[in-house]
């Protein structure tokens, strides 16, 4: 009887033992270069020596297993602040002379979900910016015309949107400091940076996180999807969403159509029996498809790109039929993606805004009414400094003046919409996408060892 006890706790000890190591993250080591996204939830001071307390925004995997969940928390220092000179002329042409600074961030140190801390060393990071994921939308029905309707309409609901999004009390806030000759600086809510570790990581060993559903991939909307579908449900073949970072920087100032360009797997890719399809680590090929620099009169830049084939670690390839389905953009130019993929900045108001500054300008010289409420057009006639040339129109009280600064305003708004370069569409190094892949008549692709 005691023998029999003895057996039964021993076998419940085993199966114990091996339920909690498989609820275990094996102890690893994060390899030099490894990414790290990450995004702070909070404003923060624009200040040297400020602590950053930022979340991962996605999972960090090597080796195929899962290391640091999303939302793990890293900590760092703003390191030093260097001038942002294109901010810098750009605010003082509106009578904004803020000193603008763009921060630089180092991370030191990693929370794991247990509470240890486990030091850490990354590159510095500088190009910290709201991130936004673009996605693909349905393709565009009608012509010309219709398009620039729709354009419009956009352009509307974005503008409406200062006004009606959440966060609308401070976003109103801090367009009135920007009215202001000085206001002060700070680090947005939001602002994310990719930061690559300087040095191996040592994490040890610690509780698995809950599982997560597998994402259910979206309908393919654009004919490039559709058409990669269908051919992959006739052949038999599986549709992979491949999540991956861009290993260099892409951008349309520089970049030529036929440009080879690589991306690096960041999480597996599952078949149905669990196997794994793509590992974490392979690296995706492809080419720039489409790429125009900015020009002169406003003109934008443009940039489209593809991947054709899959390079597993130990070297065997696959050739892939891709379309890229969102991208994050953490650019400082308001980016949008076409059906087709092609990424290019977001149309401007080019008519409305400076029409409505010129009319504005012409009201401290209405006189067809009389001299009445002469402080009040000048008021409101003069916008081309901020909130000082307001000021400026009322301690003067010259018509003349105060049409002067509105007339100043209207031509910088001309100036920048229709004259002066278009805005260039930049991705950074280790910038994430998503791509929908298809193998093209061959096997799916098992690496050894699975």
């Amino acid at each position: 009887m005691i023998r029999r006890t003895l057996r039964r706790a021993l076998l419940l000890s085993l199966v114990f033992s091996s339920l909690a190591a498989q609820s275990q993250i094996p102890q690893t080591t994060l390899p030099t270069g490894t990414p790290l996204p990450v995004m702070v939830d909070n404003h923060l001071p624009m200040r040297v020596g400020q602590s950053i307390r930022a979340q991962l925004i996605y999972p960090v995997y090597s080796d195929n297993t899962l290391i640091l969940p999303e939302k793990t928390i890293l900590t760092g220092t703003v390191t030093e602040l260097r001038s942002n000179h294109s901010q810098r002329i750009n605010a003082r042409i509106n009578g904004d002379f803020t000193p603008f600074h763009i921060p630089v961030v180092r991370f030191t140190q990693i929370t794991l979900a247990d509470g240890t801390s486990v030091p850490l060393t990354t590159s510095s990071a500088t190009n910290g910016a709201p991130i936004l994921r673009l996605v693909a939308p349905p393709p565009r029905k009608g012509g010309f015309i219709r398009k620039q309707w729709d354009s419009g309409v956009q352009i509307l609901k974005d503008q409406a949107a200062t006004f009606t999004a959440p966060d609308k009390g401070d976003r109103l806030l801090q367009l009135f400091y920007h009215q202001l000759p000085y206001h002060p600086e700070r680090i947005e809510k939001g602002t994310a940076w990719t930061v690559e570790t300087a040095e191996p990581v040592s994490i040890p060993s610690q509780p698995a996180p809950p599982p997560i559903k597998a994402a259910v991939p979206s309908k393919p909307t654009t004919p490039q999807q559709q058409e990669t579908a269908i051919a992959a449900e006739k052949g038999g073949r599986p549709t992979w969403i491949v999540q991956a970072y861009l290993r260099d920087e892409l951008t349309s100032a520089t970049a030529k159509s036929g440009q080879p360009i690589e991306a690096v797997v960041s999480e597996p890719v599952y078949n149905s029996d669990h196997t794994i399809a793509v590992p974490q680590g392979a690296t995706i090929v492809g080419a720039i498809t489409q790429a125009k620099p900015s020009r002169s009169f406003g003109r934008a830049g443009t940039l489209g790109f593809d991947f054709k084939q899959i390079v597993l670690p130990n070297g065997q390839t696959q050739n892939v039929q891709a379309a890229l389905t969102s991208a994050d953009s953490a650019s400082t130019a308001q980016l949008a993606m076409d059906s087709e993929g092609k990424v290019k900045p977001k149309p401007q108001d080019k008519v409305i805004v400076p029409l409505l500054l010129a009319l504005l300008a012409t009201r401290p010289l209405d006189t067809e009414h009389g001299s009445s409420n002469i402080a009040g057009k000048n008021f409101v006639g003069a916008n081309g400094l901020g909130l000082a040339g307001n000021l400026i129109s009322l301690a003067g009280g010259s018509p003349n003046i105060a049409a002067g600064i509105g007339a100043y305003g209207a031509a910088v708004a001309i100036y920048r919409r229709w004259i002066s370069h278009g805005k260039e569409v930049t991705f950074a190094r280790d910038t994430r996408i998503v791509l929908q892949t298809t193998p093209r008549n061959a096997a799916v692709l098992k690496p050894e060892g699975h």
